[in-house]
This record gives structure tokens, C-alpha cells and sequence, in this order.
């Protein structure tokens, strides 16, 4: 037996070690911001920022609704009272000044009644407060890469079974294994990445977002945030994760063939845990296991 295939075999154990270590680790953290089939509206809000993003859109759904109905209702008398046959003789006036000014100035004190609900909430979300955490996201055709600026800690993150790592984006037996292996299900096929982004629950974090070869952007719909990744320059986005779970996001700017395969996975959990992953990470345990996938292949060929 080949050298090479000794030292890839031994890397191949040690990962599945780690792999099942954070299966285990993983097993008491709720998946929450996800997808489901067949369901409607946003997903839970787990920050400030995404039950703000939720009220407002409920509030202007009020709105919207009331103005549907008042240009409904209005359009019906109209067709009722004016027609040809309840109205054979018609007008012939030209104009109706206070009908023009209150057509005119009630759309206005809407529209500025609009814009004070959402100011607040948009500068709140674009006015980026110290971290207790701050991670640098790069985006990559098709993957991200992650830095946490003050830990000395970076690792990349690829979808379990992604084209990017040799994946065929298709959920075979051995996709189904990795996933299982990570601690997920099939369910959350073309969701999960092999390494998730790690943060403290109710701890504020800071992301810099940019991109290394095109526009990319990063989203997590259950914390309420996105924001273009553009190469050559860095823009930054908060959030604090008010329940510890799993929370899923995806590339949300078209970025090329495999676009679709470069979800977002971030874990939120207790602040003991995340010590105790960050004090790992340092050590050198954070591996993804798209490498275990490699070493894996790399054995079974020399065999």
C-alpha cells in the first residue's frame, strides 16, 4: 500500500471524527430558518431587524388593502351610477378642484406616513454598531469564505454535495451520508454547507461583506439581512440572533453557472458553546468535510 494512500486514509478517519463530534454537537440546536414547502410569508423572525422588516410589511399590507378597497368600491359606483343607462345624459364639467387637491394631497400624506414607518427601521439597519463578533464574508464563485477579523480564525463553506467540491447537486446515497453525517436530513439538501458560520446568541455581530471575483450577496431571510457582496469593496450588515438554532440563507445575486449552490448556513448557540467551538477553531479543528469527501475519494482510487 501506497504512502499516500495511508496518510489519506488516516485524514479520512479524523475527519469522520470531527464530523460526527459536531453531529453530536448539533444534535440540541433547533433548525429554524429554513424553507418550506408550501408555505407562505417569512420565516420566523429570530432578530430585532427581521421583526421590524415583519411589522412593516404588515403594516403596509394594511395599507395597500385599505387603498384596494376605497378604488374598488369606488370604481363600482362609478361603472353603477354612470353608466349610459343610469346616467343617459352625462356632464360636461371640466374640473373639480377639491376633488383634484384631496386626490392630490392624500396620496402625499400617505406616502410621507410610509416613509416615517420605514426611515427608522432602514437606518437602524444600515447604521452598523460595535460587534462583540465580526466575521469578514467573502463571496467566491461558488462558496464562501469566512474570517472571524479578531479570533485569527477562517475557514470556507461549501454546500454539502455542491458541483464546486465534484457534487453532482444531486441528493444520491452518498449526499444523503454527508448530510447525516453533519447532523442534518435530506430535508435540508442544497440548504446545509459542510462548515456553518458560528455565533453567540444575543450577542451583537458584525459582518463585512465582499466579493473576490463577481457580485455576490449575502442573505439570512430569518435574521433580516442582506447585503451585495461587490469585489473591491467591503459593506457591512448586523444582526443579534435572539433563539440559539440553525438559520439558513443563500447567494441572492445572480453570480454565474452554479449560483444556486452557495447557501449560507449559520449555527446560533449559547456563549459557553461558542467558546468552546472558537477555542477548537483556533486549534486547528475547524475542517470542512467536503476535505473528508476528497480524502475519502482519494482512497477508494488507490485501492
Amino acid at each position: 500500500m501506497r504512502l499516500s494512500t495511508v496518510i489519506n486514509g488516516i485524514a479520512a478517519a479524523g475527519i469522520a471524527t470531527l464530523a460526527a463530534g459536531s453531529a453530536l454537537a448539533q444534535q440540541a440546536l433547533e433548525i429554524i430558518g429554513q424553507p418550506v414547502d408550501g408555505k407562505m410569508g417569512f420565516q420566523p423572525a429570530a432578530t430585532e431587524l427581521a421583526d421590524d422588516i415583519h411589522w412593516l410589511d404588515n403594516m403596509l399590507l394594511y395599507i395597500i388593502a385599505a387603498i384596494v378597497i376605497f378604488v374598488t368600491v369606488l370604481l363600482i359606483y362609478v361603472i353603477v351610477r354612470f353608466n349610459s343607462k343610469s346616467n343617459p345624459t352625462p356632464a360636461r364639467f371640466t374640473h373639480n378642484s377639491p376633488l383634484e387637491v384631496a386626490w392630490t394631497v392624500v396620496p402625499i400624506v400617505i406616502l410621507v406616513f410610509i416613509v416615517a414607518l420605514s426611515l427608522p427601521i432602514l437606518f437602524k439597519q444600515q447604521e452598523i454598531p460595535v460587534g462583540d463578533v465580526t466575521i469578514k464574508a467573502t463571496g467566491y464563485q461558488w462558496y464562501w469564505g469566512y474570517e472571524y477579523v479578531d479570533e485569527g480564525v477562517a475557514f470556507d463553506s461549501y454546500m454539502i454535495g455542491s458541483p464546486a467540491t465534484g457534487g453532482t447537486n444531486m441528493l444520491t446515497p452518498e449526499v444523503e451520508a454527508q448530510l447525516v453525517a453533519a447532523g442534518y436530513t435530506k430535508g435540508q439538501f442544497l440548504l446545509a454547507t459542510d462548515t456553518a458560520v458560528v455565533v453567540p446568541v444575543g450577542k451583537t455581530i458584525v459582518v463585512q461583506v465582499t466579493a473576490a471575483d463577481v457580485i455576490h450577496s449575502w442573505k439570512v431571510p430569518a435574521f433580516g439581512v442582506m447585503q451585495d457582496a461587490v469585489p473591491g469593496r467591503t459593506a457591512g450588515l448586523w444582526f443579534k440572533a435572539e433563539k440559539e438554532g440553525i438559520y439558513f440563507g443563500q447567494c441572492s445575486e445572480l453570480c454565474g453557472q452554479m449560483h444556486a449552490y452557495m447557501p449560507i448556513t449559520v449555527k446560533v448557540v449559547s456563549e459557553a458553546a461558542y467558546a468552546e467551538w472558537l477555542a477548537k477553531a483556533k486549534a486547528g479543528d475547524v475542517i470542512l468535510s467536503h476535505v473528508a469527501e476528497e480524502a475519502s475519494t482519494q482512497v477508494a482510487s488507490n485501492d
